[in-house]
């Protein structure tokens, strides 16, 4: 249906609402002060027996109370605890309350798990009356949704015709105007809608800026955006979808400072992982969840967080772990779902396999949400020394649920089979960019083997598509020409290394010869069938490229190009290698060639199996961490590496304390990491290793 007029839009969208379980009766162009009023009476209702308000209303100074509360915390992020916290305290004032004024009270204002029931009111207002700054005309919105008198989501419309950018538009400049804030800085996510199209996103706050790339589609179970709106009012702003909304799927992240909240997929993922724990039946043996196959860089471990976070608050099992791989990552995993937790819940760390058990075994709900390394799991078995066989019977007797957050090759070892053989009736989930499929199964294992059915998909197509992760722009460079790789391996297989050498020789002829023909032997390599038909860049030994020439010449490329390409130092640069020691190599090269980039290498100091001595890697470990604290200040040693390769990321994805850093303060570089090697087969997979390739970013994603 084409609507000209926004006010008969309006209506539609309004009747829509009610339709999917938002209140009747509509709140029409009211003032904040009205709102107030309406949010005192709800509160009031909600908390008037004795113990509590003891049937005496509240006043315009308890009111007030609220509010200075609200003005203090002033951001969407802090105000998400706010409203999650499910009370606030007032100092009684009302006289009539004889058995508590002066005294404290603790008012309910917001239970996330008491859905379309109880005490919980889904009021729609339509064109609130806002206040701007001096010298510009109030503003009227167009819709507000409130969840027990709180503003938590606000809709701006436009008619058909009119690109949803126009609503959006509008947003960022009543923002701008100070329209969001007082009782509207209570607003956690916009919604842009015209009849074609909606998007919706988290409110940035006073002090964050809208960015465009977080401005999301809902879509349906298959990723397919859902564009028409009454398709978006009923799967995503209806009741109880918008109350979860709000309760569950917005994220306050202190790492970032940022109110986040959840696509679509992520949605999916969670709740399907939580209904499947809902669902368990903890008498059975079977371990395994699912996987949930989310491509990288989509917010794995956001997704599995928030999977935890429904399965704690459902009550649904005692312990959930979080599984990683790594010590890094261990780190990593804790601060990040430490950033995503709420007020009031606790994710346990552990240092040792002894604070581990510790942990398993209590009772407290502090300790139901447990970070670990896969290497400390496994070593919780019944033959492990130190390990209590009571305490053994007392972990496994729980409902434990298992979630690795990067389902990588390396949990397909012994360790994970410690741990399943261990923790018989618990249930495991792993999340993976890359899952293992038939066709490229290991030890005849495949993903879905180790870890149970796919439960949901998000692939790198459709974060592409989505705009959610960057896509690939790869392009090739030569540093030696088509022909004299041609030649060169002409030469090699002829066992020449001069023309005149081949000339006279029948035997070589041919064999040179045929090399040197394109229509006999093509530059790469074919697949014909079953059989596969070696191109020139198959013979070419690895030897031709680790040598000074070719990592002049690549260095030679990326200098000459870096001013364009990273948009004056706007971005960041990651630049992939083969091993450690060429990842050494080539950031001391470059030093001497780019002075004036500001460069530094990040590996594990712990693994080198690629190739050259562990002398050789400390030395230039040893320098790395020496030119790290001359050019950026932080002092580290290989002892505190796990610290200096922290520092590093938190640098390159801009978060605390590099959050909000200006660009001629925050020191862009680019660096070597060895192990992203493999993040980038994507783009180096079809490429001659004559080739090399950039990838940049702004935020830190490849």
């Amino acid at each position: 249906m084409v609507y000209e007029e926004e006010k008969v839009f309006e209506e539609a969208v309004i009747k829509q609402l009610i339709e999917c379980g938002w209140e009747s009766k509509v709140l029409r162009y009211p003032t904040e002060e009205q709102l107030i009023k309406n949010w005192a009476d709800i509160l009031f209702n909600n908390n008037r027996h004795q113990d509590i308000l003891n049937e005496c209303p509240l006043t315009d100074g308890e009111m007030q109370q609220i509010l200075e509360q609200i003005t203090q915390l002033r951001t969407p992020v802090r105000l998400n605890d706010f409203i999650n916290g499910r009370s606030v305290s007032i100092k009684r004032d009302n006289p009539d309350d004889k058995a508590h004024f002066g005294k404290e009270v603790s008012l309910k204002i917001y239970d996330r798990k008491e859905i379309a029931y109880g005490e919980s009111r889904y009021q729609i207002v339509q064109q609130p009356q806002f206040k701007t700054g001096l010298r510009l005309n109030d503003r009227r919105g167009d819709l507000t949704l409130m969840i027990n008198g709180m503003p938590v989501i606000h809709v701006e419309l436009k008619k058909s015709g009119i690109p949803v950018s126009n609503a959006y538009h509008q947003i960022e400049k009543y923002a701008h105007e100070g329209v969001f804030t007082g009782l509207f800085s209570l607003v956690q996510v916009f919604v842009a809608m015209e009849p074609e199209e909606t998007v919706y996103f988290a409110n940035p706050g006073p002090d964050g800026t809208f960015n465009k790339a977080f401005y999301f589609h809902w879509a349906d179970f298959d990723n397919e955006p859902i564009n028409n709106w009454e398709e978006v009012v009923k799967r995503l702003l209806n009741i109880p979808m918008a109350h979860t909304l709000i309760g569950f799927y917005t994220i306050p992240d202190d790492k970032d400072d940022t109110l986040k909240v959840m696509r679509s997929y992520q949605y999916y993922a969670a709740t399907g992982i939580a209904d499947k724990v809902t669902n368990k039946d903890w008498s059975d043996t079977n371990i395994l969840g699912g996987h949930i196959w989310h491509t990288t860089g989509s917010g794995k471990t956001l997704t599995s967080f928030k999977s935890a976070q429904l399965i704690a608050s459902a009550h649904d099992a005692e312990k959930v772990i979080f599984l990683v791989d790594r010590k890094a990552l261990g780190k990593q995993s804790f601060d990040d779902y430490n950033a995503f937790a709420s007020v009031g819940e606790e994710i346990q760390d552990t240092a040792d396999t002894d604070i581990l058990v510790s942990k398993l075994k209590s009772d407290s709900p502090a300790d139901t949400l447990i970070v670990t390394s896969i290497q400390k799991l496994s070593g919780v078995t019944r033959d492990a020394e130190g390990v209590k066989a009571a305490d053994i019977d007392k972990i496994v007797a729980k409902r434990i649920v298992i979630i690795i957050d990067e389902a990588h090759r390396s949990t397909f070892g012994e360790m994970l089979s410690n741990i399943k053989n261990t923790f018989v009736h618990s249930i495991l989930f792993g999340f993976t960019g890359t899952p293992i499929q038939d066709v490229n199964k290991k030890k005849d294992n495949t993903t879905a083997s180790v870890f149970g059915d796919e439960l949901h998909r998000y692939t790198l197509a459709d974060g592409i598509r989505d705009k959610n992760v960057l896509g690939f722009d790869p392009y090739m460079v030569l540093t030696y020409s088509d022909d004299d790789l041609r030649q060169q391996v002409a030469f090699m297989k002829a066992k020449a290394s001069s023309v005149e050498g081949v000339i006279g020789n029948k035997k070589k002829e041919a064999i040179y010869f045929k090399f040197m023909d394109p229509t006999q032997v093509k530059m790469v390599g074919e697949q014909h069938g079953k059989k596969y038909i070696k191109g020139i860049e198959d013979y070419v030994p690895k030897s031709q490229y680790d040598n000074e020439a070719h990592r002049e010449a690549v260095l030679t490329d990326i200098i000459k190009h870096w001013p364009t390409l990273s948009r004056g130092g706007l971005f960041h640069a990651i630049f992939a290698t083969c091993s450690i020691p060429e990842a050494v190599k080539y950031y001391r090269l470059l030093k001497t060639m780019a002075p004036e980039l500001r460069i530094t290498a990040v590996f594990d100091p712990n693994i080198d199996n690629e190739g050259g001595g562990s002398l050789e890697k400390e030395d230039g470990i040893v320098e790395i961490l020496d030119d790290y604290e001359v050019v950026f200040g932080p002092s580290f040693t290989i002892p505190s590496y796990d610290e200096f390769r922290e520092d590093v990321q938190l640098r390159l994805a801009h978060k605390k304390p590099y959050n909000r850093v200006s660009k001629d303060k925050c020191q862009r570089r680019n660096f070597f990491d060895p192990k992203r090697r493999s993040e980038m087969t994507h783009i180096a997979g079809y490429m001659s290793a004559s080739h090399s390739t950039a990838g940049m970013s702004t935020g830190g994603t490849v």
